[in-house]
């Protein structure tokens, strides 16, 4: 196999090059570009390239396209990976029948929409924000996925599906949008399932123009129109949803609407059940049977003391602070939602919301910067969850600066201050976590537990593909889960396994075989034909 080039782009740095536009005019295809801390003030459109894009470790990367009109990056054909860059001004980031992929990347104060993806085979936004946009993010007769996204402060649409297009939206939180939180349109039929819509001018999820979206254990509270709307020719599927304070009714069928709504809730019902609802998806999960064994103690004690304190008896102060050790791809992540809905349903916590962050969420430029962004940070995560992934980047110095511990520092203080209104969830490698915790001498003392999160069996990472299998009505060849097995077993032991993740791309890979199988045949397939993910397009893809 080939290494990829590699281009290091650093304004101040001999034998860098001092700009990406320099950068990008000398990589070939497949380079990784690894971009120092710095405004960059340019834009791209970029034709038939295959390239990565990643900020270097810990560095705060900003596109800036401020004062114009036109994409800040265009994406036609080929394929482009991002990796924690921040995207300001301009039109935001388009891409046009390319592949795309997007982790822990920002864009803010975009003309028009956000983010534009139309004609992709396969796209991945996965722990994005978007923020002070006309439209968040735009899907349009493309296939892929939005997982723990935030899509926030949007004048208008939060999230818009159209013209066929089929992502699965999961773990994602839509709010302080001026119109809808998600709108499915022109045949659209997207998965949406575990999110967050809340704080809406308009519905929560409206489908018009035959659209069929699935919508699966979501929340939507807080919005001036309907939960949910199914227009007239419309479809699709509303499984244990949870709807409060909407206009009412909280799903509202227009005649000629064909949906099947199974137990979406309101106020008076999730009280009555939310608490056992909740349980039962973390139930639900593969595997991390430790773990739910954890958070299922954490929430016994905290309703033991809420019946002590109902009944006159001494109560003792207790942490709602956790720290998750383990691997990435582990469940952490949704782990730490549920908890926060734990929370809200013990009545411990206000609203239960969930705010993920990471270092350059916290930490600033100069001194007192980091302390003013950790504060409107926790400030932002009152009444619910403050997830910070990686957290121990926090105590690893960059540059000549220290602003790492500056935010460790003003965290313990707040965390202190406000026990009872924030449940602060720290993640990230158990090793690194010591060293994270011995940042601060009052650090450790603030967090109730460490709950370890192991990593997956290779027989449970093949349940986890079957799963994605039946959720996007697939049907795998019997002969094929072997084969899993195996390349699970064997990347198992590497150093950079991914866990759930893996399996994710697996799946997504095995997908994009299947298509191109397909299109192959000359003619239109059968149901039987796209339902079926066969032994070759696994082999395509594990070999």
């Amino acid at each position: 196999m080939t290494t990829p080039r590699a281009l290091l782009v650093a304004a101040d740095r001999h034998g860098a090059y001092p700009t990406l536009g320099e950068a990008l005019r000398d990589a070939p295809d497949g380079a990784v570009i690894t971009v120092a801390a710095g405004v960059y003030a340019e834009t791209f459109e970029l034709i038939g390239r295959e390239l990565t894009l990643q900020a270097a470790e810990g560095a705060d990367v900003v596109l800036d396209g401020a004062g114009g009109d036109w994409p800040v990056l265009r994406v036609r054909g080929g394929s482009l990976t991002l990796h924690g860059i921040r995207v300001t001004g301009g039109a935001g980031i388009q891409v046009e029948d390319a592949e795309f992929t997007a982790e822990r990347c920002a864009v803010s104060d975009a003309a028009g929409t956000a983010i534009g993806v139309r004609g992709s085979r396969r796209f991945l936004l996965n722990r994005c924000k978007v923020s002070g946009a006309h439209q968040g993010i735009v899907v349009e007769n493309s296939s892929g996925r939005i997982e723990t996204t935030t899509v926030e402060g949007v004048s208008g649409d939060g999230i818009v599906i159209a013209r066929g297009a089929d992502p699965e939206i999961t773990n994602s939180t839509v709010s302080d949008c001026g119109h809808r939180g998600v709108y499915v349109y022109q045949y659209g039929k997207p998965v949406i399932e575990g999110c967050e819509l809340t704080r809406l001018g308009g519905d929560g999820v409206a489908v018009a123009d035959r659209g069929s979206p699935v919508i699966r254990r979501t929340t939507v509270c807080d919005t001036r129109g309907h939960g949910i709307v199914f227009g007239a020719g419309c479809a699709g599927l509303v499984e244990d949803c949870r709807l409060d304070n909407t206009a009412e009714p909280a799903v509202l069928v227009a005649a000629g609407a064909t949906p099947t709504v199974v137990e979406a809730i309101g106020p008076a019902k999730a009280a009555e059940r939310g608490l056992e609802a909740l349980l039962a998806d973390l139930d639900a999960m593969v595997g991390l049977p430790a773990v739910k064994a954890e958070v299922r103690a954490v929430v016994d004690e905290i309703q033991v003391d809420e019946w002590r304190r109902g009944a006159g008896l001494a109560v003792g102060t207790v942490s709602h602070h956790l720290i998750f050790a383990g691997a990435p791809g582990t469940g952490k992540t949704t782990v730490a939602r549920t908890y926060g809905h734990l929370l809200k349903e013990l009545g411990v916590l206000s609203r239960g919301q969930f705010r993920e962050v990471s270092r350059r969420d916290l930490v600033g430029q100069y001194i007192g910067h980091t302390a003013e962004k950790t504060s409107v940070v926790f400030e932002e995560a009152k009444g619910g969850v403050l997830f910070i992934d990686e957290a121990y980047t926090l105590s690893r110095r960059a540059g000549s600066g220290d602003f790492g511990q500056e935010a460790i520092d003003t965290l313990v203080k707040l965390m202190e201050d406000h026990r009872d209104e924030v449940a602060v969830i720290v993640a990230g490698y158990t090793d690194e976590m010591g060293d994270f915790l011995d940042a601060n001498p009052g650090l450790a003392s603030r967090f109730a537990k460490t709950i370890e999160f192991e990593d997956y069996t290779p027989d449970e990472l093949l349940r986890i593909i079957l799963r994605m299998v039946g959720a996007g009505d697939y049907r795998l060849d019997d002969d094929a889960q072997p084969l899993l097995l195996a390349h699970f077993a064997r990347i198992a032991a590497g150093p950079n396994f991914g866990n759930a993740r893996d399996a994710r791309r697996v799946f997504e890979g095995v997908r994009k075989a299947q298509a191109q199988r397909l299109r192959l045949l000359g003619r239109k397939p059968d149901v039987d034909e796209l339902r079926a993910l066969t032994t070759s397009d696994v082999l395509d893809v594990v070999g």
